[in-house]
């Protein structure tokens, strides 16, 4: 299996562990992923945030993360390029989606019925396109539950670290289910991962 293109979707203040645990786990499987941001080119570097949750405070905590360079130019990005598109949670998504074409970029994904995968607060972008998740069984941080039941989709909640798939969207909670939500985005992209037994492949190769 050839790997797969993967555009994924950022803002200012996007969750860093959202952003690049995705990125490397893709990437350490043979998949590439190219990282936009609107208002930016390629080498521009994006402040990131890290989302915290502690016993006694209703919300999160934000602490600034790590800068993200952005891989490719956003005015200019080709969705025919790629084979699927990720939207990372945090704060990003809440402005981000008030772009045409994020909106657009999401359509066309959809239009041509590749893999959408968005995890916390990106599912506020699919909102913003209520077609794409109209008849979906979807999953996001729990402020987004609201926004949801004003589409013809279903909010599910699933837990902090459980994802959900239903056809070829994949969403989740938030970054405590990151292992889960890779698990399904790899299972939609393709992607199957074989165990062997340690040192059997060196054994083979002599």
């Amino acid at each position: 299996m050839s790997g797969k293109r993967i555009l994924m979707l950022i803002g200012e203040y996007s969750e860093e562990y959202e952003i690049f645990v995705v990125q490397q786990a893709m990437e350490a499987v043979g998949h590439s992923v190219d990282i936009i941001c609107p208002e930016t080119k390629k080498g521009k570097r994006v402040t990131t945030s890290v989302h915290d949750f502690r016993d006694g405070v209703m919300t999160w905590i934000e602490h600034t993360g790590h800068g993200v360079e952005v891989t490719q130019d956003f005015d200019t990005v080709d969705t025919a390029d790629y084979d699927s598109v990720y939207i990372a949670g945090g704060r990003g998504p809440e402005y981000i989606r008030t772009y045409s074409r994020v909106r657009e970029i999401v359509r066309e994904f959809h239009r041509d019925d590749k893999p959408i995968a968005a995890i916390c607060h990106g599912l506020q972008v699919l909102v913003a396109v209520p077609e794409v998740i109209a008849g979906k069984r979807v999953s996001g941080l729990f402020t987004t539950e609201p926004e949801v039941a004003l589409t013809d989709a279903t909010y599910v909640p699933i837990g902090p670290t459980a994802a959900l798939r239903d056809g070829n969207m994949v969403t989740a909670e938030g970054w405590t289910a990151l292992a889960a939500f890779i698990r399904e985005y790899l299972a939609v992209l393709g992607t199957e991962i074989v165990h062997h037994e340690v040192g059997a492949l060196t054994q083979a190769a002599e």
